[in-house]
């Protein structure tokens, strides 16, 4: 199922429009942000600039976790969107990390059950169980699925 609640009910503004990297402050928070094409390499490069950042930040616990959810989420923009993809990542405060991937399409992902011999289908169960809270909004112009892990150490 389906998250139901959003960052902007976190406190958290939403991510800016653009294909820059930016890294800074939103709401005295830490942030990063990227947008890559909708291509095969994406989900290398983004395993590797969240790793990098969370690494800057002292959460190298994190890395692992939220590396994996991001590939499953930029995977699943890959396969179902075109156009580019957005990662955005803020620290919300000492034991929380906002997780945001965004995509031009408005549908929301669909949880299915995957039989045990398919190669797909796992991913949203996957987000749906390692992080503490996750669902979707809709945007200007497409669509965003985020999560929460805590980073408490």
């Amino acid at each position: 199922m389906i998250g139901v609640s959003d960052s902007a009910a976190a406190g958290v503004p939403e991510p800016g429009s653009g294909n820059v990297r930016r890294r800074g402050k939103a709401s005295g928070a830490p942030t990063a942000e990227w947008s890559f094409p909708a291509d095969p390499g994406a989900v290398r490069t983004a395993r590797t600039a969240v790793r990098r950042v969370l690494i800057d930040w002292g959460l190298n616990g994190a890395a692992d976790m939220a590396v994996l959810l991001v590939s499953e989420l930029v995977t699943n923009s890959l396969r179902h969107a075109s156009g580019p993809i957005g990662v955005r990542m803020v620290l919300l405060n000492t034991d929380g990390l906002l997780v945001e991937v965004s995509d031009p399409l408005p549908d929301p992902p669909q949880e299915r059950d995957a039989a045990p011999d398919d190669e797909g289908g796992r991913g949203l169960q996957l987000v749906a169980c390692s992080s503490r809270r996750w669902g979707t909004r809709r945007g200007k112009s497409g669509k965003t699925v985020w999560f929460e892990l805590s980073v408490a150490g």
